[in-house]
């Protein structure tokens, strides 16, 4: 129970820094700078907007797909739901008259919290009911038990610690926003236009999720968790999370497959496609009916955005191989209710010229029979039926396209083959250094000799200092969102990459030195990005940046 507590803590924490979250960012933070009727209602605001965050996400993820279907409702009900809240909160902010009208049916509530000032909760329970974190082994387990009714003390537990970790650098960002607002004058004088602006925010996000926008940013982002989203799934204890994939007769002998092998390798005759509750460019197929052909299953969802890079490689294999005997499935298996409309699906496979057919997976019943815990996942099965190659997450396309080149030729040796595709693999590197947080709450590259935490105050420069590292000089005051001087201070930085950045804030001027050549930066205002370097390509070095009492230092953030 404590290693699923805290494999749940830590996926979620890793998911709640990932560029998923990126969409929703402006809104919390926002959030926590717009003032409410009292010192007391702006001091509670950011907390009460992570709380409610968290509780319906971790309902929603657990219960409403089941409550949905009891109810004979659609599954994108509460996401519809959860949208339109946040417009009229929105509308709320912006128009005063508006925002009265929200409140007069509660009226006969002694505090009226539920405005737009007071109601931090109910933003929080609307953002949980559309907010889409990153796929990963930890949520899929939590989908899957979700979606298959098998919600037991375990899977509470690894709901409830991973929706804790996701929102606690979402609180965070919400602490910052408040801090702000409180210490920013400007923030303070203008607090009619941050509400304005809180409601224009609100109302673009929701208007940008339906049609879909913050996954298109996200497709060009790249994805610098990946690695450590691979770390917990691949970690012993990550192993627990399969809760859904039991082993059975079928698929036994799938683990003999490793995860993109070179060669081929024999991992039993492929497990059936069961449970499908609607096909989508095709009639029912069954795995029996495709022996002679090459199949490749592909295990994906429309909205995660792992899978929304790897599908245009799979629509190309099948473009270019079918007629030489190549079928492709995709099981769509969905992390989300919403993503169980198939309205929904046949859009999204629309638009990504999806034409091979799909299975909606709805109940997760193939997901499960194959032991599967990533989006996406291909299966490759040679033409006698044996599952040959597995390959869970991005990337290994060319690995993946020549196996299925080799086996196209074992089953019909006078094929005649087109060339290989030519597709860019998208996948996120993690060639730069990662992007270093220097809160201590968040931390995880700190190069110096002291303990870091809020109790060290006095720091210095290790002779040596690893890569990918920084370390401190000087006295600081280290907080949970950012660090700051006590009177002058320094950064020495050990890099890869070919741009650098910081977030800064406050007044004051920075001094950075990259290879002997000093400049100065002036730092004014709210937190921002400020380039420290910048290569025509990717370099390793180091930068010292030193600072002056008044700036404060979040991150720093590498291209």
């Amino acid at each position: 129970m404590l290693s699923l507590a805290l494999i749940g803590l830590v996926g979620g924490l890793i998911t709640g820094i990932s560029p998923c979250i990126l969409p929703v960012l402006p809104v919390i933070f926002l959030s926590g700078g717009v003032e409410g009727a009292g010192e007391r209602s702006r001091r509670w605001r950011p907390y009460l907007v992570i709380a409610g965050l968290v509780t319906s996400f971790a309902t929603f993820t657990l219960l409403g797909s089941l409550l949905l279907a009891l109810l004979n409702l659609p599954q994108d009900l509460l996401r519809w739901a959860g949208l339109a809240v946040l417009v009229l909160i929105g509308v709320g902010l912006i128009v005063p008259r508006f925002e009265s009208l929200l409140e007069k049916p509660f009226s006969w509530i002694p505090k009226k919290d539920v405005g737009t000032d007071r109601g931090g909760f109910i933003l929080g329970l609307a953002l949980g009911a559309v907010y889409v974190p990153c796929a990963g082994p930890v949520l899929a387990a939590i989908t899957v038990a979700g979606s298959t009714g098998e919600i037991g003390v375990d899977t509470v537990v690894l709901t409830a610690t991973f929706a804790v970790g996701a929102a606690l650098p979402l609180l965070i960002f919400a602490l910052a926003g408040r801090r702000v607002a409180q210490r920013v004058k400007a923030f303070r004088q203008h607090q009619r236009g941050i509400r304005i602006a809180g409601g224009v925010v609100m109302i673009a996000l929701a208007v940008g999720l339906v049609f879909n926008v913050p996954q298109a940013l996200q497709r060009i982002i790249p994805d610098y968790t990946s690695a450590l989203q691979d770390a917990v799934g691949d970690s012993e204890a990550g192993e627990q999370l399969n809760l859904g994939g039991l082993i059975n007769e079928q698929n036994k002998h799938l683990d003999q497959c490793s995860n993109g092998g070179a060669e081929l390798e024999s991992c039993g005759t492929a497990p059936d496609i069961q449970g499908i509750t609607e096909w989508i460019n095709s009639e029912p197929v069954a795995l029996e009916q495709l022996r002679g052909q090459v199949v490749l299953v592909d295990f994906w969802a429309y909205s995660c955005i792992n899978c929304q890079r790897s599908i245009p490689h799979t629509v190309a294999w099948y473009d270019a191989y079918r007629d030489a005997g190549l079928e492709v499935i995709g099981v769509h298996s969905p992390e989300y209710a919403f993503e169980k409309e198939p309205r929904n699906v046949r859009a999204g496979a629309e638009n990504f010229g999806i034409e091979y057919p799909v299975a909606l997976d709805n109940s997760l019943s193939t997901w499960t029979n194959y032991r599967n815990r990533y989006w996406p996942a291909h299966y490759v099965i040679d033409a006698e039926g044996t599952v040959r190659h597995i390959k869970f997450g991005e990337g290994g396309y060319a690995t993946t396209e020549g196996h299925i080149r080799e086996l196209l030729l074992q089953a019909n040796p006078d094929a005649e083959l087109p060339p290989a595709t030519d597709v860019a693999d998208e996948t996120p590197t993690e060639k730069n250094t990662p992007e270093t947080y220097l809160s201590p709450t968040k931390v995880v590259n700190f190069g110096g000799e002291e303990r870091y935490s809020a109790q060290t105050t006095s720091f210095a420069l290790p002779r040596s200092q690893e890569r990918d590292t920084f370390a401190l000089e000087g006295d600081w005051e280290l907080t949970t969102q950012y660090i700051e001087p006590e009177q002058r201070g320094g950064i020495r930085l050990e890099y890869t990459a070919s741009e650098v950045r910081m977030v800064l804030a406050g007044e004051g001027t920075v001094t950075v030195s990259v290879d002997g050549r000093e400049r100065e930066i002036e730092v004014s205002g709210t937190p921002d990005s400020y380039r420290l370097a910048k290569t025509d390509a990717q370099e390793t070095g180091t930068i010292e940046v030193e600072f002056e009492r008044g700036v404060q230092a979040y991150s720093f953030t590498f291209g």
